[in-house]
């Protein structure tokens, strides 16, 4: 998705992935000629070709996660970081280390382990010679999905001059609590977007006709699991008496099973179906008459920007997992047009990304 939202005006020298759905969605749709499956850690700098413009890395957010365990960096599959960065670091004493580089996670980043995660971070890209800073991005300014997420963005050498602005609060606190040395090297970055969605959830769903709804009496429990204020929302959009479209979202809430709806235009964070909230169901109400039932991995993908020609997987958990361990393609884009090309003010042509 990274690929995608880069852009044509982006060649891609080399992608890794250890996840085999994942890696046959990417072969599936951009050929393997690039695509090394396997663990970051059995790469060695010879095995990544040419010197990049840019390096990608979109580390397994589940133990710095707020959904998850917080093991942070240290946790077996945040740790995939290091990996990565061991190689940004041989390719360094190559001469080939790449001008930008942009790490996307969630936002329990900054704050996981006390904010010793993000330092970590932050002290490796400094030690590197990487000027940085952090976005804190939404990706409802594009997308009718809620899904918020960070990306630290280093650059070495000269640094293009970027309007920018003052960071978000948790972005803020976080610098604070870096190291005096290291913070010495943050690079202030561009305003995150503004709303410039132009379609809400009902606008990217199947036609009813072409899904499977739930039963009135699943529909019924799923309603039984809704608090008092969440089935007020239903109620409420029962008495519109207009076709309203919602998200509900199952969560363990004081030890019991919850669900939570939204009506306002965005589904919620996608999750994979291994970890975090359950997957995500539809709900629509017409009148006195509520329907429902569980999104399609199609309308996933779209959540996340992807187009329909874009191949999934054939199974649905696996094609929900493609989704929901994704970034968001339009926040990609903003990123290469805003912060990374700019930094790189690179003569006209073909950029090259690992």
């Amino acid at each position: 998705m990274a690929r995608l939202g880069l852009g044509a005006g982006w060649r891609c020298l080399f992608a890794n992935d250890f996840d085999a759905a994942k890696a046959a969605t990417y072969r599936a749709n951009f050929g393997a000629g690039d695509l090394y499956e396997g663990d970051v850690w059995n790469l060695a700098a010879a095995d990544l070709p040419g010197e990049a413009d840019l390096a990608w890395a979109s580390s397994p957010c589940q133990d710095v996660s707020l959904a998850g365990g917080r093991a942070g960096l240290a946790g077996g599959r945040s740790s995939a970081f290091f990996g990565f960065w061991r190689l940004m670091e041989a390719l360094a004493s190559e001469g080939r280390a790449p001008r930008v580089v942009a790490i996307e996670n969630v936002t329990g980043l900054l704050t996981s382990h006390g904010g010793a995660d993000i330092a970590a971070v932050a002290r490796a890209l400094a030690g590197a010679g990487y000027r940085f800073g952090v976005l804190e991005i939404d990706a409802a300014a594009f997308l009718p999905q809620s899904r918020r997420r960070i990306v630290i963005v280093g650059v070495r050498g000269e640094v293009a001059a970027l309007a920018s602005a003052p960071p978000t609060r948790a972005v803020a606190t976080a610098r604070e609590r870096l190291p005096a040395d290291v913070r010495r090297t943050w690079l202030d970055l561009p305003a995150p977007p503004t709303l410039a969605r132009n379609t809400d959830l009902a606008a990217i769903l199947e036609p009813d006709a072409a899904v499977a709804w739930r039963s009135a009496d699943e529909t019924r429990r799923l309603l039984s699991l809704m608090d008092a204020v969440n089935r007020a929302k239903v109620t409420a959009a029962q008495a519109a008496g207009e076709r309203r479209v919602g998200a509900v979202f199952r969560r363990v809430r004081a030890g019991g099973q919850r669900a939570e709806v939204r009506f306002d235009g965005l589904a919620g964070c996608l999750r994979t179906p291994r970890g975090g909230s359950s997957r995500q169901s539809i709900i629509v109400v017409e009148g006195a008459a509520v329907r429902s039932r569980l999104i399609t991995p199609r309308e996933a993908a779209r959540l996340m920007g992807l187009p329909d020609s874009y191949r999934l997987p054939a199974r649905a958990t696996a094609a929900l997992q493609v989704a929901g361990d994704g970034v968001a393609v339009p926040v990609v884009d903003w990123l290469a047009r805003t912060v990374i090309e700019p930094l790189l003010a690179a003569p006209p042509g073909a950029r090259a990304a690992a």
